[in-house]
């Protein structure tokens, strides 16, 4: 492989169905953590290389619980990614954000119980800060870029991640509303947090499928209602990646990439040499 793909893209593996992407190599990598949801393919598209990876399986074999955050993210970390761009379904909270339209959120509300969210564990210790859990410079060129593909854009709102895979009862759709949440998935926690801990820029691109359960006048979410909206966004998607690919500068000076310069609290000569290497990749510039 002649380049290091700097950007990769996490969603369902109709993403790879462009005729103009050029697949080069496939890798199936393990990691500390684990493998990945899925073989890494990396290609050439828009004169970029650029790495894709299925979230949840090929074939979709594991649901939002079951996919390995950690291992994807530190595997697309090992390639050399430093972006990265989630593709992922959502239901709306918002009567003005509307089923077939795109969110781009700018906060994150994590409703998980069962997952793994941090790299940071036996031995060595970081508190990262996520006040803005998406990377706006990220954020700003993906808007553009879903623009100019002809989807109509929300940029802003908060994300709230439960954890699935059933949905929401009418009782906590209502909730989350109240809350002042805008839409509703299962898969942005941990993988925002995780990628911010790998020092990644990382934003979502979030389809709304359905009004959820709360909208009195529309049917409540099924999964085959928000498996035919995917199906229909997917050439957005894939335009919309295209585009991202041909305006996006090579290299970013992003405050994502300095994530851990002041998080990391274990003193070092407290750090194991098992901790060390299990976490090389994120934390070796600032441990030597």
């Amino acid at each position: 492989m002649n380049e290091k793909p700097r950007i990769a893209m996490i969603g369902g593996s109709g993403l790879y169905g462009m005729e103009d992407l050029e697949v080069l190599e496939s890798h199936e990598l393990e990691t500390p953590f684990g493998p990945p949801s899925s073989p890494i393919l990396i290609g050439n598209l828009a004169g970029r290389s650029v790495a894709f990876l299925a979230r949840h399986g090929l074939g979709h074999i594991y649901s939002p619980t079951e996919v390995n955050y950690r291992a994807n993210i530190y595997a697309l970390k090992t390639l050399g990614v430093t972006r990265i761009v989630s593709i992922s379904a959502c239901g709306s909270l918002r009567e003005d954000y509307a089923p077939g339209e795109i969110v781009i959120p700018d906060q994150l509300y994590d409703r998980t119980a069962n997952r793994p969210r941090s790299f940071f564990e036996d031995g060595l210790v970081a508190h990262i800060s996520v006040a803005e859990p998406f990377c706006d410079d990220l954020s700003n060129y993906l808007q553009q870029s879903t623009e100019a593909a002809g989807g109509t854009v929300h940029r802003g709102g908060s994300y709230i991640t439960i954890e699935g895979p059933r949905f929401s009862t009418r009782a906590e759709s209502n909730t989350y509303r109240a809350w002042g949440m805008s839409i509703i998935g299962m898969t942005t926690s941990p993988e925002a947090f995780l990628a911010r801990e790998a020092e990644m820029c990382y934003s979502v691109m979030a389809h709304i499928t359905d009004y959820d359960v709360w909208h009195q006048s529309e049917e409540p979410v099924t999964a085959g209602m928000v498996f035919e909206i995917v199906k229909e966004n997917t050439s957005l998607a894939q335009q919309a990646i295209r585009h991202l690919l041909e305006t996006l500068p090579q290299e970013s000076s992003c405050e994502c990439h300095d994530a851990l310069k002041v998080a990391l609290s274990t003193h070092p000569e407290s750090i194991s040499v098992e901790a060390r290497e299990r976490l090389a990749p994120l934390v070796e510039r600032y441990l030597g």
